[in-house]
């Protein structure tokens, strides 16, 4: 009787014979073999069918298989270095499960709308299932990391009363008689959470309203949003580096055959090791200035002015002490210097631009309510957030990691939307 197994773990089965689910990936025919390409998630291995050593029926079932067709193949598994996974199989049996008939993906070239469109098909592809195994990955190095280092994962809510930073950029809904709106961050939450616990993160969907089309913008997207009480400035600054750093040698180390189904260079990944540079705001501008760029001190950088700040370094690079003016109300001023801010957000190189944004919150209840008023905040809306500087207030920062832009960067991709099995965007609901 022939054990069933995945395609990961064939590498236990050599000599032996086995039973896989999978589908058909692709085939190829020489005379009397069939190469059957087969995949079922776990990875990929050949089927070799020999027409001189199967009987009629499963020859014919091999000739009858067509790409994206379902199956329970049988065989034996043998050793072959010539293959990527290193085995390959003798196949011995075929039940086929379902016959596909005009897959719309083929090996050709299709445009990018067409696979947008059938992207519950597209995900089956090589490259798209490698992206996925990443952003996996990625994900699982990222509660490692908080769970080892004393953090404990808290769910903000989906559904809230207000904005996290000010913005109008919300989805309104209705919550019963109420005005609610999908979160676009659960930062205000989470430093609840870590008055409570000390030391917190979540892990969610969050939502961003803007009519953006750039290749680092979703609509919907995954938010990792560590806060820590009893941390200033540079602490988190030093947590923030080595978070970044755990969880790249940590998809070098377990995604080594998916980083090549990418065609990523390792060597670019190779180096992300804290610590990271920093530059101020204030020696951003000057930088920037001097390349070229007209932009006045006092006003945010954009995409092409942290594309050009990143290629000065071959590490993610912070830029530091950003004016108060374009930062969200709750971050805390430089005591040294009122006009900026503690805060820094993280660039990676090569072109991904910003990947974490974070500050030292302000803990001085006076301060927070002069800033609530210059912000035209309701003081009866925030009377809860209030509470957590009334009642033991203490220092505290924190940062927020996008998942999407982060898997972008690590796999290399030239747009979000592949980061995410189902991405929404300006114009795209389906499917």
């Amino acid at each position: 009787m022939a054990n069933k197994t995945v395609i990961l773990g064939v590498k236990d089965h050599v000599g032996e014979s086995v039973v896989i689910g999978c589908w058909v990936n692709n085939k190829r025919s020489s005379g009397k073999i069939q190469f059957l390409q087969l995949r079922d998630g776990t990875g990929y291995i050949q089927g070799v069918v020999v027409k001189s050593e199967v009987p009629e029926e499963v020859w014919n079932a091999a000739k009858s298989l067509t790409q994206e067709s379902s199956l329970y193949v049988t065989g034996i598994i043998r050793e072959e270095p010539r293959s990527q996974s290193g085995f390959e199989m003798t196949v011995t049996g075929i039940e086929i499960l379902h016959l596909t008939e005009n897959y719309p993906i083929t090996p050709k070239e299709h445009g990018v709308d067409f696979l947008m469109d059938h992207r519950h098909l597209w995900l089956r592809s090589s490259k798209q299932r490698a992206i996925l195994v990443i952003r996996a990955e990625i994900i699982r190095a990222v509660q490692e990391y908080f769970d080892i280092n004393g953090f404990t994962l808290v769910d903000p809510p989906i559904l809230t009363p207000t904005s996290a930073e000010g913005t109008t950029n919300l989805f309104h809904t209705k919550y019963f008689e109420e005005d609610a709106y999908l979160t676009q961050s659960g930062q205000l939450y989470m430093e609840a959470a870590a008055m409570a616990l000390g030391r917190v993160y979540s892990f969610g969907p969050t939502f961003r309203a803007e009519k953006s089309k750039t290749r680092r913008h979703l609509i919907e997207f995954w938010m990792i949003e560590p806060e820590m009480a009893f941390t200033e400035h540079e602490e988190s600054l030093r947590i923030q580096e080595e978070f970044i750093s755990h969880v790249v040698q940590s998809v070098l180390k377990n995604c080594k055959t998916e980083l090549e189904a990418v065609g990523r260079d390792i060597s670019k990944l190779e180096n992300i090791k804290a610590p990271f540079p920093r530059i101020t705001y204030d020696d951003a501008i000057k930088f920037l200035n001097d390349k070229g760029f007209d932009i006045p001190w006092g006003e945010d950088f954009g995409a092409p002015h942290e594309t050009a700040i990143a290629e000065e370094y071959d590490k993610p690079v912070f830029i530091t002490h950003y004016p108060v003016g374009i930062k969200a109300f709750y971050m805390k001023p430089d005591p040294n210097r009122p006009d900026v801010v503690l805060c820094a957000d993280m660039i990676a190189p090569e072109g991904y631009g910003e990947i974490i944004g974070g500050s030292q919150r302000i803990d001085d209840p006076k301060l927070l309510e002069e800033r609530f008023k210059e912000h035209e905040l309701s003081l009866d809306t925030y009377k809860w957030y209030m509470d957590l500087r009334t009642y033991g207030s203490v220092p505290h920062s924190g940062f927020g990691l996008g998942l999407e832009r982060t898997v972008a960067w690590i796999c290399g991709l030239d747009h979000v939307r592949e980061t995410i099995p189902f991405p929404r965007m300006l114009y795209r609901l389906y499917p």
